[in-house]
């Protein structure tokens, strides 16, 4: 198992998250090299998910 350091990403918000509750689920995305990080907007330090870059060229071929 690898570890991906996700200090200083630059994360980007989903544009299907948003809304004015408390509520909202918020998810942010950033690249890191060869995977990308997903997080919860909310609680940012809770950590992250991490998936190999192409799962995503994959999922949009896909769509």
């Amino acid at each position: 198992m690898s570890t991906v350091d996700l200090q200083g990403l630059t994360w980007r918000k989903s544009s299907r998250s948003g809304g004015t509750g408390t509520n909202d689920n918020c998810v942010e995305i950033a690249l890191a090299g060869p995977v990308i990080a997903v997080r919860d907007s909310k609680n940012p330090f809770a950590g992250a998910l991490t998936f190999p870059a192409t799962a995503l060229t994959e999922l949009r071929a896909s769509l």
